[in-house]
């Protein structure tokens, strides 16, 4: 047994598992799914939004590597791979794209090393790392992306998992910060919204039973991570309905693109 398998539990639900279990993976366990549908009950629509949260990251990823010219990621929380990962949907439009995946998950990290593989002409690699550790990761990457261009930096569903605002808010400015110019910010976040109250109460189950625990926020909270950057057309809106190719539903995962 490896140490990255060693440090996996199968005996807790974990929320990469379940994500992957909602939008029709296979790398997940029973525990898994059986926390998915006890939060699916509580929560009907909660499949929807790991889906469209999904489809967010491709369209944001398309449209910063076609209209922006953007060459490189670092996409932290990367998550189990799917289909249309970052790296794949980047050297689609450009080839050469260099890509650079950041989880401390060891079964992300163990399908990481088969999967996450990109073209000859780019670049891919990934480092287990924790969203917190910024001078681990900021060193690392450097090994792979020239951080005196810009990068797109992808925080999809992560800075959920640090409780203290002053905290998150901390973080994504500081990796900001160390990015060129030019660079763009990729965020989405659970919020907590009057209109969704159901969905409290399935993020109070997940807390007390699934690994590791999440923070809501409003949608005021998770606009202030763009302050101090141009915010991208339509701003910080729900995922779903982030430049869409058709209209879909709204979800309690709220994103947003700025660039610096």
């Amino acid at each position: 047994m490896t140490d990255i398998e060693s440090r996996i539990d199968t005996s807790r639900p974990h929320t990469a598992r379940i994500w992957n279990y909602w939008t029709g993976g296979k790398d997940n366990y029973p525990v898994d799914r059986e926390a998915g549908d006890r939060i699916g009950e509580l929560h009907p629509g909660i499949g929807e939004y790991a889906k469209a949260d999904r489809l967010f990251l491709g369209r944001a990823v398309r449209h910063l590597a076609e209209e922006r010219g953007i060459r490189q990621f670092l996409d932290i929380g990367t998550g189990l791979p799917s289909a249309d990962n970052t790296h794949e949907v980047a050297q689609r439009v450009a080839p050469d794209t260099r890509v650079v995946y950041v989880d401390n998950d060891p079964l992300v990290l163990a399908h990481a090393r088969a999967l996450l593989v990109g073209t000859p002409e780019g670049r891919t690699d990934y480092l287990d790392a924790d969203l917190r550790d910024i001078d681990t990761i900021l060193a690392a990457a450097a090994k792979t992306l020239d951080l005196s261009q810009p990068v797109a930096l992808m925080l999809l569903g992560v800075v959920i998992f640090i409780e203290d605002d002053e905290e998150s808010y901390g973080v994504v400015r500081r990796l900001m910060d160390a990015l060129a110019p030019g660079s763009h910010l990729v965020l989405s976040h659970t919020v907590t919204h009057p209109d969704m109250p159901d969905v409290d109460e399935a993020v109070a189950f997940w807390n007390e039973n699934g690994t590791p625990k999440l923070t809501q926020r409003t949608p005021a909270a998770v606009a202030r991570y763009f302050d101090g950057l141009e915010l991208l057309e339509p701003g910080v809106v729900s995922c779903s309905a982030w430049r869409p190719e058709k209209p879909a539903p709204d979800v309690a995962m709220y994103a947003g693109v700025a660039r610096k």
